[in-house]
């Protein structure tokens, strides 16, 4: 009888997967789906990206493996990325490390410091990783809620003396997945010092640092002290629709780096050499090519937003993003309400108890439809009557 790992038993369910079930279950039934759930760009990859690719794929280097540290050029480019967006030196050889997507550093992290047993903080609701990451590293994660009252960041001194003790890691994220909140300088400063007083690593994924509509987001790393415990992770992905390039970094302090490294040479063997090409031609451009696409999340957040708020949803508009954070005009809980939507509206979107315990009552939209099909969508929504629990 073949059995599962203790580990793979420990994971939740995974909440795209589950999703996932009930639109493919909408479909065989005819319906016809506006899918606002995952988080995956429909705006395509910007043509002069793909045509950078294509002309790498040509160039015999990249058929060999690629070396796990990446391209010196595409290195160079973070680098320069990193100073221009954030005012930060980073030495490319010690302090910067291609990923294969952020999600991917995110998991493997952790396997590089935390053993058996040890506590990880894991701020939540949140991306799954972050937790499924401490369980196939044998760690155990606290789960450190984010509630809306206090800007969905984290209250540290809330958190008890015995586990600040006990833990060794830290996962934060803002600009924020699910909630679309973004941090402060204060926050992070609150942040470096609790993470020196207990000696606690911090890995701040930074996704979704280029998706803002008002201040440009700060990052971890520019906080004075942030350097000697923290690593920073950032994706191509959103930024500029590369989410199947499977493409992103991680930065900050050398002896993480290292760690990740290690980790990472013993597992795969680096990013096709032709995607990190035509993500260096990507970061060269951003000026041209990210504004844009921020424009088009921005109408569409507005429209959907406003159409929320008509419909008497608890509607918080992100700072950044490109997600909805809302709650229904009924008290329902997550699935209840997702399985009603997609039921009877034929929306996907996804119950905010799938981001953890703290997500419960929440429904997230992500905008990652046209203009005319999220108005499609609050027509929609405008014929549900819903009834509390």
């Amino acid at each position: 009888m073949v059995e599962f790992a203790d580990r793979i038993k420990a994971l939740p369910p995974y909440l795209f997967i589950e999703v996932d079930r009930m639109k493919q279950k909408a479909l065989d039934e005819g319906v016809d789906i506006i899918n606002l759930g995952v988080g995956d760009p429909d705006i395509p990859t910007p043509e002069r990206i793909r045509a950078a690719m294509k002309k790498a794929i040509d160039n015999p280097e990249n058929h060999r493996y690629p070396m796990g540290k990446g391209k010196e050029l595409f290195r160079a480019e973070i680098k320069k990325f990193m100073k221009k967006r954030f005012g930060l030196d980073m030495n490319l050889k010690t302090m910067i490390h291609p990923l294969i997507g952020s999600k991917e550093g995110i998991a493997h992290f952790p396997l590089a410091f935390v053993n058996p047993g040890d506590l990880t903080l894991v701020t939540e609701p949140s991306y799954p990783v972050y937790n499924s990451g401490t369980i196939f590293s044998g760690g155990t994660p606290h789960f450190v809620p984010l509630k809306e009252e206090n800007n969905f960041l984290p209250d540290w001194k809330a958190l008890p003396e015995k586990i600040k003790e006990k833990a060794v890691m830290l996962y934060i994220n803002y600009p924020n997945n699910p909630t679309g909140a973004t941090a402060t300088k204060e926050f992070f400063a609150e942040t470096v010092e609790m993470a020196k007083k207990y000696n606690i690593i911090v890995l701040h994924d930074a996704a979704y640092s280029e998706m803002y509509y008002k201040e440009p987001p700060v990052s971890f790393l520019n906080i004075d002290g942030a350097m000697d415990v923290g690593i920073e992770l950032h994706s191509l992905s959103k930024t500029f629709s590369m989410t199947g390039w499977r493409i992103g970094w991680a930065c900050g302090n050398e002896k993480l780096i290292e760690g990740l490294e290690k980790v990472k040479d013993n597992i795969d063997s680096g990013v096709f050499g032709a995607i990190q090409e035509a993500a260096v031609v990507a970061l060269k451009n951003y000026d041209e090519l990210v504004p844009p696409a921020v424009e088009i999340y921005r109408k569409r957040l507005e429209i959907m937003a406003g159409g929320l708020k008509e419909l008497g949803w608890q509607v918080k508009e992100p700072e950044a993003t490109f997600y909805l954070w809302t709650k229904p005009p009924a008290d329902i809980s997550s699935i209840d309400a997702v399985k009603k939507i997609i039921k009877e509206a034929g929306i996907i979107c996804t119950p905010g108890s799938g981001f953890g315990d703290s997500g419960e009552g929440y429904v997230r939209f992500a905008l990652t439809r046209d203009i005319e099909r999220i108005k499609e969508a609050i027509a929609r929504l405008r014929g549900l009557k819903w009834q509390s629990r």
